[in-house]
């Protein structure tokens, strides 16, 4: 009787391995990033609901449902974990955001539109974004690694959009911009502890009109002073 035996080549088995390896590592991977996604993800909701007093390795692992050693196993300690959710957790609004729908209109808007479209739209993204709210209100109460690349963050970015301007002769755009901006964002985060302030109701959009009209006015009158300064006087 004559017998027939399939022998598996060394260059098959060999390469069955590899794939398998390969498989092996890809899967890994993705398990890995979905893992650090959760527990980011958890950051921002328990920041949302709680505030950074929720916060904590054995909260963040609760809230993520992953065993807290994966916390320390991707992220090294509570430190970093933080420094990665202010640079991956989408924590300021992007100039996208910002414009409103108005970014192909930027080359064309004089300064001072374009000025009061990334100042009042700024304010107005910082009020949808409850994470972002409560990382603002963290910043002014300690200094961690969270806040601190906050801040490093918000530099950052403020410093690209004010590129985006010309200079201004013989004035500060910089701190005008800070003055507005960060008039603003006090009245938000006070909005949290308090309906009103100064007879200005902070949790109705007629409130924030009255304030988004002052911040206007204000941005008009800095604009209307650098136009006149800039006129040569006659003599």
């Amino acid at each position: 009787m004559v017998t027939n035996l399939t022998k598996a080549t060394p260059g098959r088995t060999t390469g069955k391995r590899v794939k398998s390896v390969r498989e092996g590592r890809s899967i890994g991977l993705r398990d890995r990033e979905r893992t650090r996604g959760k527990i980011l993800a958890a950051i921002g909701r328990i920041l949302a609901r709680k505030g950074s007093t929720g916060l904590g390795i054995n909260a963040i692992s609760r809230e993520a449902k992953v065993d807290k050693v994966l916390i320390y196993r991707y992220f090294g300690g509570l430190d970093q974990l933080y420094r990665a959710f202010a640079l991956e957790g989408n924590t300021f609004p992007s100039l996208q955001e910002v414009s409103e729908g108005r970014l192909h209109e930027f080359p064309d808007l004089p300064l001072a539109e374009l000025a009061k479209v990334i100042i009042l739209g700024f304010s107005r993204a910082i009020r949808r974004r409850p994470v972002t709210k409560e990382m603002m209100r963290w910043e002014l109460q300690e200094k961690n690694a969270l806040t601190e690349e906050l801040a490093r963050e918000r530099e950052r970015q403020s410093q690209q959009w004010l590129a985006l301007a010309p200079d201004v002769h013989g004035a500060d755009l910089a701190a005008v911009a800070s003055i507005l901006v960060a008039g603003q964002v006090f009245l938000t985060l006070r909005s949290k502890t308090t309906d009103t302030y100064n007879g200005i109701e902070l949790n109705s959009e007629s409130g924030w009109k009255r304030i988004e009209d002052a911040i206007a006015l204000l941005s008009d009158l800095f604009f209307q002073y650098v136009a006149a300064d800039s006129v040569p006087s006659k003599k």
